[in-house]
This record gives structure tokens, sequence and C-alpha cells, in this order.
């Protein structure tokens, strides 16, 4: 009796060479006895949509976006979920024959690396979000829904924090958080837990706000892993907070999305385990 293919996924972005998810998916296949073939696929800067539709074609399931193409794949689908629609950006698209679906699985990976991996709560916690664009966008739902008791955010342009915000007052309304958004300078004192989804890292840039916002304790998280994220965690280490980098976050969110195209959740622990292992990264 021959072995059905097994079903095919990828992650779709540019540049993608680097990305980690084949490395994650197919541990996650291994773990859930789950049948799948996930691949990279390098896209042009002018014809994501074109890639997305092609790989469809070819028989596949669904796929990942990353950078720069989140706030183009919504629009690909007949159906977007809630946080999807809310951040404006997906990350993850499940070709259904009735019709596409697209999610944002960045949100929950992070609240689900802070509360379970960092064994932080959030809840009743006073929040900074460092940056406006689409990473922030894409988390800034899930962490409302954690119900900190406050959560601000802080961009270099802000009426883009402004903006943000406005589009998430009523979600912070139902969930009892006091949010607020303005300039950098406008964290001026310390926070229970600091995040860091700016530019600054990619860009290998100092810190964007003052010192004034850690105190010992507080926990620090870069979106981004490796060696993007060490000036940001060294930055917090030397001043006594708590660092931590994103590689939990991208392992997380990878899990939600397995989730939503297999129905299966796999336990994220010992793949987050080896992969730190695998890129010879320590836990910051």
């Amino acid at each position: 009796m021959s072995t059905p293919p097994a079903d095919r996924y990828a992650v779709l972005g540019n540049p993608v060479a680097h990305s980690q998810s084949p490395y994650i998916h197919a541990a996650f296949a291994r773990q859930t006895g789950q049948a799948i073939d996930y691949t990279r696929v390098l896209c042009a800067m002018d014809g994501f949509a074109q890639a997305v539709r092609d790989f469809a074609a070819s028989g596949a399931r669904g796929c990942n976006i990353t950078v720069p193409f989140k706030f183009q794949s919504a629009a690909l689908a007949a159906r977007v979920t809630p946080r999807a629609a809310l951040a404006h950006a997906a990350n993850t698209l499940r070709f259904d024959a009735a019709g596409w679906l697209a999610d944002n699985t960045d949100g929950i990976g992070l609240v689900r690396d802070i509360e379970i991996n960092a064994g932080h709560p959030l809840r009743g916690q006073h929040v900074l979000l460092i940056g406006a664009g689409g990473a922030a966008a894409g988390v800034l739902g899930p962490l409302l829904e954690a119900r900190p008791a406050a959560l601000h955010v802080a961009n270099r342009t802000p009426a883009k924090a402004a903006a943000l915000v406005q589009r998430h007052a009523a979600l912070a309304a139902a969930h009892g958080v006091r949010l607020s958004g303005g300039a950098l300078d406008s964290a001026a004192a310390p926070y229970d837990v600091v995040l860091n989804s700016s530019a600054s890292s990619l860009g290998g840039s100092e810190v964007p706000v003052s010192d004034a916002v850690l105190q010992r304790g507080t926990l620090a998280v870069d979106l981004m892993y490796g060696s993007a994220a060490m000036r940001f965690t060294g930055w917090a280490r030397e001043l006594g907070a708590t660092p931590r980098d994103g590689l939990g976050m991208l392992v997380e969110q990878a899990a939600e999305a397995f989730f939503v195209w297999r129905g299966v959740m796999p336990d994220t622990r010992p793949v987050l385990h080896s992969l730190r292992a695998e890129l010879g990264a320590a836990a910051p």
C-alpha cells in the first residue's frame, strides 16, 4: 500500500533564505505524525500575489508570509480572522477549497512565549511596546487580550503610535486596559515588561528609549533573535532587567500556524530547545 504524498506548505518572503520555519515545522510534523513538506519560496518584490497563487495552484495546503509581504497577504483571502483584520496584516494563509483563510499568529505567539516559556504573566502588568509598524500591529491585539493594567506604545513618529492606539481602543476598553501612545521620549518611567518591535535591532542602532523604562526584574523582550537582538538584550542585562529574544515567539507563532493548518497543537518546548542548540544561541 503506497504512502500518500505529504501536504505542501512554505514560507514566502524576500529575503527568505534565513528563515527557520522549515526546521520548526519539520520538527512539529515528526512530533505529531503529520505528513507535511515545508519549503521556502523567494518572491519577487513585485510578484508576491502571483507567487502565492502559483504555490496554491501546485496543490499546496497553505503558507506562512514573512517580510515585506504581511500587509498584502490578507487581501488574497476570502476570510480573515479578527486578529488579522485588526492587525491589517496576515502571516498565515490556509488554502481552503471554499475560500482561503488569512490569520495572524504573531501576537498569540509572543504572549505564549512571555507567559508560558518565560513564566511572566501579563495580567495587571505595565507594558511598553516600542514601535508602531507592522510587527507592533501584529502583536498589540493579543497583548491587550492578556489584560495588562496599562500598555503604552512609543514610536519615533507619534502619529503612527496614535493611529495604532485608536484602532485598538475598543479592544483595550473591552479588556480593561489603559492604552496610550506617544513619541519615544514619552516612555520615561519604569515598566514591568518592555517589548522592542522597532527596526532598531535590524539596523544595529542604539536602543531607542531611555534607560528609565527599565527597573530590576523588568522583562525586556526583543522580537528579533540571534545577533540582531544582542544590542537590546545586552542593554537590558546591564541595567538589571531580564532579557529575552524573539526565538520563543518565532516557535510559538509557528505552532499556532501549524494548528490553523492541521488542527493539532505541537509541544513547542523541545522544538525551542533544539532550535537554540542548532543555532548555537543560548537563552539571553
